[in-house]
C-alpha cells in the first residue's frame, strides 16, 4: 500500500464507520496521546523500564495507531503526504548528505 492509498484507505474508513473526522485539533491531541503510548512500549522494550503484568508488547499496533491519526490529519488539511515526504527527503539529502558521514560520533 502506498501512502496516497493508505491516505484514500482512512478517508473511506471514516466516511463509512467513523461518521466524520475529529476536529484537527482533537486529532492532534490524539496524535500527542498515541505517540506517548508508543513511548511507552518503546521505554519498556528498549528502556529500563518493565512490561507490566498482563501489558502486551504492541510496538507494530502503536505505530500503526501514529500513522492512522497522521494520515488523517493529513486528509484533513489537505497534504499530500507522498508529495511531502518527496520533498522531505529530497530537503534532508541536500542538508545532510555529508552531514552524518563527517560525523565522528557515529562511526563505529
Amino acid at each position: 500500500m502506498t501512502i496516497k492509498e493508505a491516505q484514500r484507505a482512512v478517508d473511506q474508513w471514516i466516511k463509512e464507520y467513523g461518521v466524520r473526522y475529529f476536529s484537527e485539533l482533537t486529532n492532534m491531541a490524539v496524535l500527542t496521546e498515541e505517540v506517548g503510548e508508543l513511548a511507552r512500549v518503546m521505554a519498556r522494550k528498549y528502556g529500563d523500564q518493565s512490561f507490566k503484568a498482563g501489558e502486551e508488547e504492541n510496538l507494530g499496533d502503536e505505530m500503526a495507531d501514529v500513522l492512522w491519526v497522521l494520515l488523517c490529519l493529513a486528509n484533513q488539511t489537505g497534504v499530500d503526504l507522498t508529495e511531502e515526504f518527496k520533498k522531505n527527503l529530497e530537503k534532508k539529502t541536500n542538508r545532510d548528505s555529508l552531514r552524518h558521514i563527517a560525523n565522528p560520533k557515529l562511526k563505529a
